[in-house]
């Protein structure tokens, strides 16, 4: 059986304006993960999601890669524990 777990993760680079959060969530929602993705005010993105650990680990990658306009620095990771009850993946402003 998957185990399942939650990250954030904080993208930072040329991440806004890009469609950086978009991306997130069509990548999110293909690996089946549930969360969101919003602008932080230093120019990074918050990216929240959980689900199956492999595809979490999936979404890590294509966030240290981004849609073609991005230029991604660096993604720090935080691993947690699934919490279920989130369904969809939203992109905040």
């Amino acid at each position: 059986m998957a185990s399942k777990a939650s990250l954030k993760a904080i993208v930072t680079g040329v991440v806004q304006g890009v469609f950086f959060r978009d991306f997130t969530r069509r990548k999110a929602l293909s690996l089946g993960l549930s969360g969101r993705a919003r602008n932080l005010r230093d120019g990074s993105v918050e990216v929240v999601a959980e689900g199956e650990r492999e595809a979490l680990e999936g979404l890590v990658e294509q966030l240290k890669i981004g849609p073609p306009a991005a230029r991604v620095s660096s993604v720090a990771v935080e691993w947690g524990e699934y919490h279920g009850g989130s369904d969809g993946f939203i992109v905040q402003e």
